[in-house]
């Protein structure tokens, strides 16, 4: 007999059993005939009672021991899995000896794991800053640009760095009601439009500032412009600028408005200043730098990309299915909205989503029929991902919630 002690704890193995496993660390230390290279395999040997010593978890090495005298190994669902396969390589043996059941449940609890520690990596780098205070240090003007960056990007570093990320929060704010206030008839007169450039100019200037800020206060130019928050931030104050350019090419090109194509430039001028103007709505996204909920939301549309694909693809094959069904049924009837198949996308589509305006409405049974089966299919085709994604938007956000408690 072998007399092994793995973690204070002695066992005896048969040599004859363990010779059947050669490539093991046990089978090894038994068909050794050299004293050195036994020793190498363990560490320590006891000459009193002839004992190998391991400094390993005795606990798992009961699963060793069985699988020895049984040739099968066994595992328990309350291991965890990292310890386990350590525990086993250091053995030298290979999960291909325990029975498929229970690889299969392992290996699955192991994914889990592995997809858990992914996602924990995910959600710590969402909330770590582009750069950290000391990397200035020894750079020029290092204290000056770490004053700013605190400023900046750390709110919880001092009472001015909290007041400037909720004035951040509050001009956003503003400028998207400014915006929508903007389309109303009774502010389209001189003194509206005068409010509302003043507002819009105080946001640009404070957004730009920022901006600034943000840019002074980076080690790196290249890492600030790969930033996904700093795009948004340029994004924000483009537009203003932009405007001012065109409204000065367009107030340049009305002095020869005598000329159609003078004219007509200045009607594509005016269409793009509208969408330029348009591109405002994307201030909204700037909130996401300082809301949790929303970095949840983008977190979890990013992890869960596959479900919401998986969703569309079905939609998609809804749609096409369910408006020809429609069509077939329905395009003899005078005087229907199904003349063609494309002309049912959008009932199809709006009985899919269960929203239902009742623009267009089938007018026979077997029409009839069909919308009912498509909204149903609908309402099951909806609530299978929907679940999914809001029990873990639930997970992400509370787990961002908790690492920023920790920070």
């Amino acid at each position: 007999l072998l007399n092994i002690n793995v973690g204070g704890k002695s066992f005896q193995i048969a040599y004859k059993v363990l010779a059947q496993y050669p490539i093991t660390r046990l089978g090894k230390l038994a068909l050794y005939t050299d004293p050195t290279k036994k020793l190498q395999l363990c560490d320590d040997y006891l000459v009193q009672k002839n004992e190998y010593f391991f400094d390993r978890d005795p606990s798992i090495f009961h699963y060793i021991f069985h699988f020895y005298r049984s040739g099968v190994l066994w595992m328990m669902d309350e291991m965890c899995p990292s310890n386990f396969v350590e525990e086993i390589e250091y053995w030298g043996i290979h999960l291909k000896y325990s029975q498929r059941c229970c690889r299969i449940l392992f290996e699955e609890k192991q994914d889990e794991l592995n997809e858990y520690l992914k996602t924990e990596k995910e959600l710590e780098a969402e909330l770590e800053p582009l750069e950290s205070g000391a990397q200035f240090d020894g750079k020029f003007l290092g204290q000056f640009r770490k004053m700013v960056w605190n400023l900046i990007e750390n709110p919880f570093s001092s009472v001015p760095a909290k007041i400037i990320a909720v004035m951040s929060s509050f001009f956003v704010l503003i400028s998207i009601v400014g915006m929508t206030l903007s389309t109303v008839e009774e502010m389209k007169n001189k003194t509206g439009k005068l409010w509302m450039e003043h507002m819009e100019m105080v946001c640009a200037i404070f957004f730009t500032s920022e901006y600034l800020m943000r840019l002074i206060s980076s080690s790196s130019f290249k890492k600030f412009l790969r930033a996904a928050f700093n795009a948004i931030d340029l994004v924000a104050i483009l537009p203003f600028y932009i405007q001012i350019l065109f409204e000065s090419l367009e107030d340049g090109d009305m002095q020869y408005h005598e000329e159609l194509h003078k004219v007509e430039n200045v009607s594509k001028l005016g269409k793009v200043l509208k969408l330029i103007k348009l591109m405002r709505i994307f201030r909204i996204l700037k909130l996401a730098r300082h809301s949790t909920g929303l970095r949840a939301f983008s977190f979890t549309m990013r992890q869960c990309y596959q479900q919401v694909c998986c969703l569309l693809l079905f939609i998609a094959m809804g749609v096409f299915t369910f408006s020809a069904l429609i069509h077939s049924v329905e395009h003899d009837v005078p005087g229907t909205d199904f003349t063609s198949i494309p002309y049912a996308w959008w009932w199809a589509a709006v009985s899919l989503s269960t929203v239902g305006y009742g623009d267009t409405v089938p007018d026979t049974m077997l029409g009839r029929i069909v919308a009912f089966v498509c909204i149903s299919f609908g309402i099951i085709l909806n609530g299978m991902p929907i679940s999914i994604l809001y029990n873990k938007f639930s997970d992400y956000y509370a787990r961002l919630k908790a690492h920023e408690m920790s920070q």
